[in-house]
């Protein structure tokens, strides 16, 4: 649709209302409805958004060391502005109108709204002369409960919707037939389109892939993904979850980012050499690079909760040492380069709990820092089990020494700015802090008895 005949749809909509989200910090959906005068009136001018999304928590908790909006500011309004490039039309909310937003930065202000971060590293793409390709894929369970019987039960012996063991199952993809029909062709309808949907190996463990697209349009599908199969979900009485890991004996949770270099023109895919042996052209293996040496330094954007680091453990399908290899997927960064047009890197760190702006901000600006700055792609690929080696380091293991990294880098302060990485960073501290307190089942199993 162009934009008249957005407002044209939008204006005749029988509801009269409009559906409009930003993402917070931890990349969860903040919105409201507005009424379809208030949405006209802000077409074509900015509106504004309760700053209070980026002065606390994911459970709405305030931050106590941000110093861009707290209880000294007032948490007063910011200016927001509508991408009116995301309209959608909710298919399970009769078609509703849908836009998504960001936080306008003003000047003398740090940099916290995680769409406008995107949005300045995809600039610094375009101004080097590339079209960056991105598209993300996630592993999630789904549970028959609802948010009422999960809080009764305390989050203990939860009803997986499928039991058992059964990655890429036929059969059991027909045990809830509707529920991913609906998944299927509900995300489609809301220009989500899913290039693949399997069950995963786990009880009730599906996976989805997201179709290719430009960077800015793959984020907002994400971030919109997660919030969409939730809402489905709920539709069918169950309850879908992205934590990272939700048992220390079932696989972590995977979103791992795709991610290729195109021309401006968009016609060549800059990370294809047919001559080379390993089909990758000097942009890929530089990109390739920068992501080795920086992942370390930015893992909070691909690993940003305290339970992102139970699912980067040995032996539990994800990486934890810095490792690249062509089509492997024991490695933190898999190279796929059969062809000009499918030629990608997947980075295999990102877990499905990110903020999809924040990881592929940080993709992208690793890969281009490598290509800047020429790194060379000295370490070799690794063959066979990823996982075992572990002679070119490893990633941190904890948010607390992963925050400690990206706040003490001068690179990555330098390509996200300095008042991105303080305020990030400084979420993260209070993140772990609140772990810090916390008395886990854990401890009342090994300690209440015995000690």
């Amino acid at each position: 649709m162009d934009l008249k005949e957005i407002l044209g749809y939008v204006n005749h909509h029988a509801s009269r209302k409009v559906k409009i989200a930003l993402t917070d910090i931890d990349g969860v959906l903040r919105g409201k409805y507005i009424s379809v005068e208030k949405f006209l009136s802000v077409v074509d001018s900015d509106t504004s958004f309760c700053d209070v999304i980026f002065g606390w928590d994911a459970a709405d908790a305030a931050y106590d060391n941000a110093s861009y909006t707290g209880w000294h500011t007032g948490y007063p309004d910011a200016a927001a502005r509508l991408d009116l490039s995301t309209f959608r039309k909710i298919p399970w909310e009769n078609d509703l109108p849908f836009f998504l937003g960001e936080l306008i930065r003003k000047e003398n202000v740090p940099e916290v709204c995680p769409r406008q971060l995107l949005k300045k590293v995809l600039a610094d793409a375009v101004s080097a002369g590339y079209f960056p390709c991105f598209s993300q894929e996630f592993e999630w369970y789904n549970f028959a409960e609802t948010p009422q019987s999960v809080q009764e039960k305390m989050f203990r012996n939860l009803q997986p919707i499928t039991p058992g063991m059964f990655g890429y199952s036929i059969l059991r993809s027909s045990l809830q037939h509707d529920f991913m029909k609906d998944l299927f062709a509900l995300l489609n309808q809301f220009d989500i389109p899913v290039e693949g949907l399997h069950t995963e190996t786990g009880p009730g463990t599906y996976e989805a892939a997201i179709s290719y697209s430009g960077i800015l349009e793959a984020a907002d599908r994400a971030v919109l993904f997660k919030t969409a199969v939730k809402e489905i979900a709920y539709r069918h009485g169950f309850m879908a979850t992205f934590m990272a890991k939700i048992s220390e004996n079932l696989p972590g949770c995977g979103g791992h980012v795709h991610q290729s270099l195109w021309d401006g023109n968009r016609k060549k895919n800059l990370f294809f050499d047919e001559k080379d042996p390993l089909k990758m052209s000097e942009t890929m293996k530089q990109y390739v690079a920068g992501q080795l040496l920086l992942i370390p330094r930015m893992l909070p954007l691909f690993a940003p909760t305290i339970n992102s680091y139970k699912r980067l453990v040995e032996g539990a399908w994800a990486p934890t040492t810095l490792t690249w290899g062509i089509d492997n997927r024991t490695v933190a960064l898999r190279v796929l380069s059969g062809g000009n047009t499918s030629c990608r890197l997947e980075t295999r760190v990102i877990g499905a709990d990110v903020n999809p702006y924040l990881a592929m901000a940080g993709a992208l600006a690793a890969g281009l820092y490598g290509i800047k700055n020429k790194l060379s792609l000295n370490q070799a690929a690794t063959t066979g089990n990823g996982y075992l080696d572990k002679t070119n380091g490893h990633l941190p293991a904890t948010l607390d020494e992963a925050t400690r990294m990206m706040k003490e880098s001068a690179v990555v302060r330098d390509i996200l700015g300095a008042g991105f990485v303080d305020h990030f960073t400084g979420t993260r501290e209070w993140e772990w802090r609140q772990h810090l307190k916390s008395v886990t089942d854990w401890e009342f199993k090994r300690y209440f008895e015995i000690i």
